[in-house]
């Protein structure tokens, strides 16, 4: 909505059309599902044609991208077998050339976790309890059970709101997804 001087507001135009008999509604909501499945059609065919541009151009770029994928091995095997003359006996971890520069970089120490419940088991076992989280949460499912318990719990507020739906009548194909 946009102002237009003192006190007078401008709002756009509502183009609806209102049925005015059962039928009418009948027809409108026929057309709905018309208008879906034909919406539906120009989606999959606008992503038809993006899969097959994608695939072109991911076509023309494959011998390319294993072109500079040898190249990169390349100079990261020739860095390597001269790292000690070209990082000053380790002395730097960046090395510029003409074109460029190479690093070594070290990454941040990440945990990884595999058998979550053993490795849970594992450190209870050895008296690790510090490196387990324990998360406390509003359990939303329980409030929603017994809403009259904690209706008057400032900052819980439980909401619901009435949706209207229009769902045209569809068949399904037999054996087509």
């Amino acid at each position: 909505m946009g102002k237009i001087g003192k006190g007078r507001m401008k709002s756009a135009a509502v183009a609806a059309s209102v049925p005015q008999t059962r039928d009418a509604v009948v027809e409108a909501i026929a057309e709905i599902g018309r208008g879906q499945r034909e919406l539906a059609r120009i989606r999959a065919a606008m992503n038809d044609a993006l899969a097959e541009i994608k695939a072109s151009f991911e076509l023309s770029a494959e011998p390319l991208a294993r072109t500079l994928d040898v190249l990169r091995e390349g100079v990261q095997i020739y860095c390597e077998a001269h790292r000690q003359e070209l990082t000053l006996r380790g002395k730097t971890k960046t090395v510029l050339f003409a074109s460029g520069e190479v690093k070594w970089r070290t990454t941040p120490p990440k945990v990884t976790i595999k058998g979550v419940e053993a490795v849970l088991d594992s450190l209870r076992r050895f008296g690790l309890g510090r490196f387990i989280r324990t998360r406390e949460e509003i359990s939303k499912e329980a409030i929603l059970a017994e809403p009259e318990i904690v209706a008057q719990v400032p900052g819980l507020k439980i909401e619901q709101v009435e949706e209207f739906v229009i769902e045209p009548f569809e068949a399904e194909l037999g054996g087509v997804s």
